[in-house]
């Protein structure tokens, strides 16, 4: 059956569509989106302004037009921490369903980090024993470690890319906010460090994300039109090597990396920072990254529940 599946992120609007079956694996068939941010869309009071909802509501719309033409017969909508977060969550919510006829399922960062590791493990498969997964958004950082498809611990921090650059403005970031950053971010993550390493160390520690993958490619990993099967890895050392210099340029010499979009070039800094925190702090050398991740994690629930006659509806809680 062809699905469509619609991600309103903090940074991007994404509306994929694929060819999914119980039992394979879900084929990209035609992507739509665009870089809303609306995480940064917010006004003094923490809500999405006008600006912003018009934005979405028009994204939304768009991508229902997208969804007759290609053929799409289900359509999973959901949103993450920049609609949950905001002060008018409920108020984005109930225009979007009013202008739109689309109901956006709001998932907490928790399903986030679960749906997130249920495509990991389908990715890498039973062999990867304990799996161990980072996946850095524009408002979070969801961390999931487990033995099977439900991870045993999972947690979300508010380390988003996209909500901690904000904490660096200018050009250049100014090596005072950046000092502050890291001892914010280290900070956060060093909280839940203990409850993931009482489950032992992980068997295979893996990245998911459009952050991460950016990173990898930075530091040495194939390009993206090499195809979803190449193994693509992050290494600590290739990453520390990278952040003193990030943090030494402007946002155009950012986007001037292999790999990097002129879109995703400011965030790529505190992505960084966030992404070498955790690996230091997990006392990890490296991660393999995943080419699956949320969207990816949302199919398979759905395909999941095709199979099963109590529920033939999509389930996007954890």
């Amino acid at each position: 059956m062809r699905l469509g599946v619609l991600d309103v992120g903090s940074n991007t609007v994404h509306f994929l569509v694929v060819d999914a079956h119980p039992g394979a694996a879900p084929l990209p068939a035609y992507s739509h989106k665009a870089e809303l941010r609306l995480a940064e869309l917010l006004d003094a009071a923490g809500a999405i302004t006008t600006a912003g909802v018009d934005k979405l509501v028009g994204m939304v719309a768009s991508s229902i037009r997208v969804a007759e033409d290609k053929g799409v017969v289900d359509m999973l909508p959901f949103a993450t921490s920049a609609v949950r977060e905001a002060a008018n969550g409920e108020d984005v919510l109930r225009r979007v369903a009013e202008e739109t006829g689309v109901e956006l399922r709001v998932l907490s960062g928790q399903d986030e980090a679960r749906l997130t590791f249920l495509a990991v493990r389908r990715w890498f498969g039973w062999s990867s024993g304990r799996l161990l997964n980072f996946d850095i958004g524009g408002g979070s950082l969801e961390i999931a470690c487990g033995l099977d498809e439900q991870p045993d611990v999972a947690c979300s921090l508010p380390l988003g890319a996209g909500r901690l650059t904000a904490q660096l403005p200018g050009d250049v970031a100014d090596p005072d906010d950046v000092r502050e950053l890291r001892r914010q971010i280290r900070a956060e993550i060093a909280q839940v460090v203990g409850e993931f390493a009482r489950l032992g160390a992980p068997d295979h520690a893996v990245a998911t994300s459009k952050t991460f993958k950016q990173l990898a490619r930075m530091t040495g990993a194939a390009p993206a039109d090499s195809g979803p099967l190449v193994q693509r890895r992050l290494t600590r050392a290739g990453l520390a090597a990278w952040v003193p210099r990030l943090a030494g340029m402007t946002v155009a010499q950012r986007a001037q990396i292999p790999g990097v979009s002129e879109g995703r070039a400011r965030q790529l800094l505190a992505g960084a920072m966030v992404a070498d925190a955790a690996m230091d702090l997990f006392g990890l050398d490296g991660l393999d990254v995943c080419p699956w991740a949320l969207r990816e994690g949302i199919i398979l629930r759905r395909l999941d529940a095709m199979d099963s006659p109590a529920d033939r509806r999509p389930a996007l809680t954890g």
